[in-house]
Order: C-alpha cells, then structure tokens, then sequence
C-alpha cells in the first residue's frame, strides 16, 4: 500500500530534491505539492474524501506559513500527520507547533536519510523531532521553569510545596507559623503568578518545577 504525501515549500531546489527522494521510495507517493499553505488547504478543501497519509510542509513561505497550515489540518484533517521541515528552530515555533499536534519537527540541515527515517517513524504512528530541535525545546522549557522559580519568593515556593504535598491550609498555616488567612492569599497569589486555574494546576506546576524531590 502507497502512502500518499503533501508537500509545501516555496524553495523550489528544496522542493525538487523532496520529489526526487520521496520517488525512489516504492511505498510513498507524492500526491500534490504546492510553494505555500494557502494551495495545500484549497487542495485538502477540495478534496475531502482523497487519502492523504502525511504533509511535509515549511514554515515560512509566502501566503500562508507552516503553522496556520498544521493547525488548520490538526482541526480539519485530524487523521493527517504532519511533519514540518525548516531552517528555523527557534523554541517559541516548536512549542506552538507541539500544542497544536504536530508529528514531527526537522531542521533543513537535516541530510535524506534522517528526513525518510522522520517520514517512516510518522508514517508509522509515531513522533520524530531532530536532535537540534529536542536540544532547543529542552533548554527553552529549563529557561522557562528557572525563570518561574526566580519569580516565587522563598516563601511562596514553600507554600507551593506543601500544596502539591496535599497539606490543608490549615496544616501549612501551622507548619510556617502564619495564620490561615496568609496562607489563602499566598494560594490566590500563586494561581495568578502562574496561570493556573485551580489546586489541581498548582500541583503540576510544584511537579514540574522539581520542588517535590
């Protein structure tokens, strides 16, 4: 069985060598391809019964960029991959494409063999990001949770961890010698500071910020 593929990019010499190396696969077939995002979702509208396996696609290009096109396809086309190829990795676009479903993220350095085994993992249900995409999104996520931490006074870390610790306001208010009432407001505080809607949001974010050791 063939595997129908999508490609969008505007560099042509790009585009070419994605042709030229899909096609000496015998399982893959490249079903349309186009240079922006706006002609791959005109084709998907049109299109609604064709079988299409994966969307190979760049992020910027002129029109419509790679991340309006993924999100219009993990909305629209849920049973569609996606894999976005391009010379940009910068950690703010991995984490949009991530929260919105994207199957895989390579760089265009990446050589042919890397960009068949990516299309390969995603073809087969799984995820691929580049090792330079992983190392870019980690060092953001660890930035981010320092900055967090630096944010908190000592105090409300404590408290935070005695939240997630699944203590009652009642039970931290006597362990730090403050009276109930403080406790409350440092809980409403520590919702606003980090977004989170209940107790519930305040204990993953203990998790995550590596307080309960």
């Amino acid at each position: 069985m063939k595997h129908n593929i999508i490609l969008a990019d505007d560099h042509k010499l790009f585009l070419e060598g994605l042709i030229r190396l899909i096609a000496q696969e015998k399982d893959l077939h490249v079903l349309y391809y186009a240079h922006n995002g706006q002609l791959i979702m005109n084709y998907l509208d049109q299109h609604p019964e064709e079988q299409v396996d994966l969307v190979i696609t760049d992020i910027s290009m002129p029109d419509m960029d790679g991340i309006t096109l993924n999100n219009y396809i993990k909305e629209k086309r849920p049973e569609i991959s996606t894999l976005v190829v391009s010379m940009h990795t910068d950690s703010n676009m991995i984490d949009t494409l991530v929260q919105h479903h994207v199957d895989g993220f390579l760089s265009k350095n990446a050589d042919s063999e890397e960009l068949l085994e990516a299309v390969k993992t995603i073809l087969k249900g799984g995820k691929y990001f580049s090792e330079a995409v992983k190392q870019e999104y980690l060092r953001s996520v660890f930035n981010k949770e320092k900055e967090t931490l630096e944010m908190l006074t000592s105090r409300e870390r404590d408290v935070l961890k005695l939240i997630a610790e699944e203590y009652t306001t009642q039970e931290i208010a006597d362990k730090l010698f403050l009276s109930k009432h403080t406790i409350e407001s440092y809980r409403k505080t520590l919702i606003l500071k980090l977004k989170v809607r209940n107790l519930a949001g305040l204990t993953r974010y203990a998790v995550k910020l590596g307080l309960l050791s």
